[in-house]
Formats: C-alpha cells, sequence, structure tokens
C-alpha cells in the first residue's frame, strides 16, 4: 500500500488564549487535488504553515513525504513547492532574475528549467520586467512559476487564483489537474467555491481550527440538496392544490414555489398534472441542487 503524502494528527496552535488550529488531522495521498474550504480566520493559513514547518504546532505532528516535520529536518523540502499568501519576489529584479536566484538556491544549474516554467506559466512577455512593476496576477504567476521550478512531488498552495483574471484562473486549474495526473500532490486552499468544485479530488472544511467535514469530490452530488422550483400565476391556489395532494410546499418572493419532496423532484409530471387539474398550470419548472458554495455555508452554519 503507498504511503501516504501527509500525514497529520492532532494539529493544534494556540496563539494565547485564541485556537487557530484545533485538534486537526489530516490523510492526503499521492495525485490527489486536496482542498481546504473556510471562512476567512478559518485556520486554512496556519493549517498550511504548519504542513509546511513554517509554524511550530502546539501540539500534533506532521509528516509530509515520509519524513516528520521538525526542526533541522530539511531532506523532502527539495520535493516541495509552495506558495503561501502573497508571492514573494525582489522587485528590483526582473522575472528570469528572480528564477536564476530561485533556481540557484534550489542547487538547480543551466536555464531550461527557468525557460521551461516562464513558459508554462505565460510569462514569457514579461520576462524582462522587473517582478515590482507586474500586476497582482502577474506577481501571482512568478510565485506560482517559482513554486514549480524544480518539479516538485508535493505542491502546497495558498489561494493559487488570487488576483488572476478568468482566463489565468482555467489556464491555473488546468496546470494542476496535468500535475496531478502526472503523479503530483497538490494541496490548495481556495475561496473560489466553483473552481474547488471542479479542481479537487477531496475537499476538507474547515471551521473555527477544527476540521468539520470530508468529502470526495464524486460523491458531492449525495449530499447536495435538491428541490423542484415552480413558477405559478396564482400562488395561493398552487399552494392550496399542492397541500392537499400532500406536497410540502414553500412559497418565496415572486411567482416560485420550493418544493423539497422526494416524489416532487422524482417526478415533476406529477406536480405539473395536480396543478393544471386545479386551473393553475405552471409556465415554469425546474430540478434545482446546491452548488459547492450553499453545501459550505449550511456546513459552517453560515
Amino acid at each position: 500500500m503507498t504511503e501516504p503524502v501527509i500525514v497529520a494528527k492532532g494539529l493544534t496552535k494556540s496563539y494565547g488564549d485564541v485556537t487557530a488550529v484545533d485538534d486537526l488531522s489530516l490523510e492526503i495521498s499521492a495525485g490527489e487535488i486536496y482542498a481546504l474550504l473556510g471562512l476567512n480566520g478559518a485556520g486554512k493559513t496556519t493549517t498550511i504553515r504548519m504542513l509546511l514547518g513554517m509554524v511550530r504546532p502546539t501540539s500534533g505532528s506532521v509528516t509530509v513525504l515520509g519524513a516528520a516535520v521538525r526542526p533541522g529536518a530539511h531532506a523532502m523540502w527539495s520535493r516541495v513547492g509552495y506558495l503561501v499568501e502573497t508571492p514573494a519576489a525582489y522587485p528590483e529584479l526582473t522575472v528570469v532574475e528572480n528564477l536564476m536566484v530561485a533556481a540557484r538556491l534550489r542547487g538547480l544549474r543551466g536555464h531550461r528549467q527557468v525557460d521551461d516554467v516562464i513558459t508554462r506559466l505565460r510569462l514569457t512577455r514579461y520576462a524582462r520586467n522587473r517582478a515590482g512593476t507586474l500586476s497582482l496576477g502577474n506577481a501571482q504567476r512568478l510565485g506560482l512559476a517559482k513554486a514549480l521550478l524544480h518539479q516538485p512531488d508535493l505542491l502546497i498552495l495558498d489561494e493559487p487564483a488570487n488576483g488572476l483574471d478568468p482566463a489565468g484562473v482555467a489556464e491555473i486549474r488546468s496546470l494542476l489537474v496535468e500535475l496531478s495526473l502526472q503523479g503530483v500532490t497538490v494541496v490548495l486552499s481556495s475561496h473560489i467555491l466553483t473552481e474547488v468544485a471542479r479542481l479537487a479530488t477531496r475537499v476538507g472544511v474547515i471551521d473555527q481550527g477544527r476540521l468539520v467535514r470530508e468529502i470526495a469530490s464524486n460523491h458531492l452530488a449525495e449530499h447536495v440538496r435538491q428541490r423542484l422550483s415552480v413558477s405559478v400565476r396564482d400562488h395561493a391556489a398552487a399552494s392550496k392544490a399542492l397541500s392537499a395532494a400532500g406536497f410540502h410546499a414553500i412559497r418565496t418572493d415572486g411567482d416560485q414555489i420550493l418544493l423539497t419532496d422526494f416524489r416532487a423532484v422524482a417526478e415533476p409530471e406529477h406536480v405539473v398534472t395536480v396543478l393544471v387539474a386545479a386551473g393553475c398550470p405552471p409556465y415554469r419548472l425546474v430540478v434545482e441542487e446546491d452548488d459547492l458554495e450553499t453545501f459550505f455555508l449550511r456546513v459552517v452554519g453560515a
């Protein structure tokens, strides 16, 4: 059986009386794209910093690529790429020069890796621009380029799409999927929930420092709620007819009635029959379901 790439057990981080992360445990396998979701201040960035050894936990332990994360343990970091919060760069150096410095720090020789990652992150047009003149989106691309420079086995990213336009977000999504198919493990935090739904293979929801829910993306459909939305012209008559037929009708503002009964969602033709017989035929019927945002907000009680 393949050893997990990341194992965190009972991670807790307190700052005085404030507990930022509370008894959090994770196990992430090779090739996964694991997304941490949470409201601002939920503990996502603190968790990522503990996984990377940037913050020492108050209690608990972390193992990355088979090695315990502790002071003086350096061997595994040559296989890890990361971008945490604001991407750092030397503002007076160009994009190429920043990447050459990063390459030397990684013990890389030559220009091949730098040229490859510039092309991959679509930074060719800005290669000779000073980092301090870059837009937020291109500064983010430079940060991602530095994380990918040494072809890591594990990539840990805090808000990787920050500052990118929609085209850039789609490019980063495609890049991360491509990397995962090559066996790279990706751990990320994000507030762009639609992107997480398209990208992640597994989602962990953090609330007030605790991991409150984990779910595989291919099982998300089992947890979303479905409802039948019915648009009618006579709310009162339609609601009365549906209630008499055994349906639980929820009136909303406007012209909609929502039905959450399993029978209504599975067989909407029965709803149509009831309404037509009552003399108030619907002019619109559609089965709606929660998206990841609705699911997430329900989980954290927001």
